[in-house]
């Protein structure tokens, strides 16, 4: 008699996963009228996968496992083709049977947490088609670019940079340079992607949030523009400006738990003191006093995975990080402030990244490198905060300069408590 614990019935907690596995997948392929297998063929691929891999492990015989992935797929294209008249040529549905057909055999190899996440993705990416067609469609040529310029970024420099220290202190590190103008990259292409999605088509609530992770710098130009342009969409501008800002300690806040998870928790201090002071601001001198809200003014970001903005950027970084080595060994930790202030007015990204790294090297203390943030995000507020008067004007100003302080108080506040 076989109990659950016989080495015969050993083998069935693989069968059972695999089992689940082409349920999942032929769950989703039972519903599209044109697929020619369902729950039960999907079933049965996954579980011959699995077979197919105990029988070629038991025995010894490796092609066993290949060949029932050519007769599984050889079926399923033999009856696509037979149906001559059938519309969907079935590609989708035989390439989720090879992978159902991999994913058995992954069972059986022990890897089955990694089988189930790839299940699970597989059947997002089928049962979403519609979605992801509309969004392909709505991608224009510069979409495209940046998408292929940030894996050249990602998947085709980074690999092959060399990871050691050179130069002055050893600071300068090409891999993680690099990856740093990754990070920066990716965070802005997030934030370009959702404008182009969803952003423009929902007004300025999401105008603000995701043009703030695209670039602040350059939503807050944009707007201050409208706002001077137009006086009935000074409320709109403010709003939107304010947000995108507001932002900027969200996006500082990734980049903390990236790059230095060490600081988040006092960098929490700062960054969450500024983003409720602003918070609050915003709802009382902005969001109470507009009575109506029309439809925030297309915002238009420029590539941000560029090669030539990626270099720029990098070269910033390596520059920042050498001159605040270079100024915390000959002034102390003074020399990093001043360094703070001073790239902080423009790019609040590069000083926060290079002063992460050398609070990694053990260059800076944990207290000094939130002091070097906390200074580069005030010097950006005033920054921001001129750009808007300068360019908006005074009626703008009003609106948005209360704002501005208030993120800066939060943030200094926060500080205190560190």
């Amino acid at each position: 008699m076989y109990t659950f614990d016989s080495p015969e019935l050993a083998p069935l907690a693989h069968f059972l996963t695999s089992l689940a596995i082409g349920l999942l997948i032929g769950l989703e392929r039972e519903r599209n009228p044109s697929a020619k297998a369902g729950l039960r063929t999907f079933t049965l691929v996954a579980m011959a996968g699995t077979l197919g891999a105990l029988l070629s492990e038991k025995t010894g015989a490796p092609w066993l496992l290949g060949a029932g992935l050519l007769v599984m797929g050889g079926m399923m294209v033999a009856a696509y083709t037979k149906d001559e008249d059938e519309e969907d040529p079935g590609t989708t549905t035989i390439a989720a049977i090879v992978v159902c057909y991999a994913l058995g055999a992954l069972v059986w190899y022990d890897y089955r947490q990694l089988a189930v996440t790839l299940a699970i993705l597989t059947t997002i990416l089928l049962y979403f088609k519609s979605e992801m067609r509309g969004i392909s469609q709505q991608l224009s040529r510069l979409d495209l670019v940046s998408i292929l310029q940030f894996a050249v970024l990602s998947f085709v420099i980074l690999p092959v940079v060399p990871n050691q220290g050179f130069g002055p202190y050893a600071v300068l590190n090409p891999y993680q340079i690099w990856w740093m103008v990754v990070l920066i990259s990716g965070l802005s292409l997030a934030g370009y992607a959702a404008l182009r999605i969803v952003g423009q088509r929902h007004g300025a609530l999401l105008t603000g949030l995701f043009g703030g992770v695209a670039s602040s710098t350059a939503t807050t130009l944009a707007f201050s523009r409208h706002g001077r342009a137009d006086p009935g969409l000074v409320g709109i501008a403010a709003l939107v400006i304010l947000l995108a800002n507001w932002m900027v300690m969200i996006r500082l806040a990734i980049e903390v738990a990236v790059v230095a998870p060490g600081m988040l928790q006092p960098m929490l201090y700062i960054f969450g003191g500024g983003a409720l002071t602003g918070l609050l601001a915003l709802y009382f001198t902005v969001w109470r006093r507009m009575d109506n809200r029309p439809d925030a003014p297309r915002l238009e970001v420029k590539n941000p995975t560029e090669i030539r903005a990626a270099v720029t950027f990098g070269l910033l970084y390596a520059g920042v990080l050498v001159a605040s080595a270079w100024l915390s060994d000959l002034a102390g930790s003074g020399g990093v402030y001043a360094v703070a202030l001073v790239s902080g007015l423009t790019d609040v990204d590069a000083i926060t990244l290079s002063s992460l790294r050398l609070f990694g090297l053990g260059t800076l203390s944990a207290h000094q490198t939130a002091t070097a943030i906390l200074l580069a995000l005030l010097a950006n507020i005033v920054f921001k905060a001129g750009l808007t008067l300068a360019i908006g004007g005074p009626h703008l100003a009003r609106y948005a300069l209360p704002g501005f302080l208030s993120v800066a108080a939060g943030a200094v506040g926060g500080w205190m408590l560190i």
